[in-house]
């Protein structure tokens, strides 16, 4: 009984968690928008960047113009998509524009337009990280790239470059070419800043091992580096004979240490090395 309470304990907390992961990182967005984004008219794409567009135009207050184009849209996904739309992804959509509007009155933190994209994208990608990680969603134009994905039978990556590079074309001819540039920096260090925030910043190195000592290596990876292997089958293309393939994981660093091991008990290795950017499971960041 005492094991069924505990879970339920962290269940309730788990979902507490990742309401509070939505609110926050909407809030940051909220408020890199108007630090960052608006003052300096940088359109890096989405709804927000089109209530910087319309306000620049019309001087239409952007966090209404975010609600007029946030609702729909999460109606519209609710239509032509389905129920998948939840609770907390209407909170990101009604909660932004909210955030928006009580600090509309805030002073810039910076009047340099490259400044004000670098540190805006940065701040955007934090909070869609965070909200992310709630597994939340702040609606507006990704509902639309969805639906555009559905029936067109375009990949949802190209309906979001197409919907956030016509939201740039249109800033960069409301104001310069120059506004438009910087609004792809934003857009770059955003998606940049979402992996990391998702991925985190622990970089593992995975590597493939091809050696005539395998067991040799095997052995002394278990018990020096203390690291699992797993032995994969292969068979030498040229000579067609079989030469299991040895696959390990190790901390970045760890892997100068691994390098020189085999390199002692074998100099003619052939060692294939690549970054692992998240790794799940025991000895590593857990599941």
């Amino acid at each position: 009984m005492r094991k069924i309470s505990q879970q339920r304990y962290n269940s309730k907390m788990k979902i507490i968690l990742e309401y509070l992961n939505v609110f926050a990182g909407s809030a940051i967005i909220a408020i890199a928008f108007n630090a960052f984004l608006l003052p300096n008219k940088v359109a890096s794409g989405g709804v927000s960047g089109i209530s910087i567009i319309l306000e620049a135009i019309f001087s239409w207050e952007p966090a209404y113009v975010q609600w007029a184009f946030n609702i729909p849209l999460f109606f519209a996904g609710i239509f032509f998509l389905g129920k998948q739309f939840g609770i907390k992804t209407l909170i990101g959509t009604l909660f932004l524009p909210f955030i928006v509007f009580l600090t509309k009155n805030m002073d810039a933190w910076t009047n340099d337009p490259l400044l004000g994209a670098i540190f805006g994208g940065i701040g955007v990608g934090l909070g869609l990280g965070i909200v992310f990680r709630g597994k939340g969603s702040t609606g507006g134009t990704d509902v639309a790239a969805q639906i555009f994905n559905k029936f067109t039978g375009l990949t949802l990556g190209t309906c979001v470059a197409l919907i956030d590079g016509l939201i740039v074309i249109t800033a960069a001819v409301v104001f310069d070419i120059e506004r438009g540039l910087y609004a792809l920096i934003a857009l770059y260090v955003t998606s940049k800043t979402i992996d990391l925030v998702q991925v985190g910043l622990g970089r593992s190195k995975m590597t493939f091992i091809i050696t005539a000592k395998q067991n040799e290596v095997r052995e002394e990876i278990l018990h020096k580096i203390d690291r699992g292997v797993t032995k994969l089958s292969a068979y030498g293309g040229y000579t067609d004979i079989k030469r299991p393939i040895i696959m390990c994981v190790v901390d970045q660093t760890e892997f100068t240490k691994l390098k020189q091991l085999v390199k002692t008990i074998d100099p003619n290795a052939f060692v294939i090395v690549m970054d692992a950017s998240e790794v799940l499971g025991e000895g590593f960041k857990k599941v």
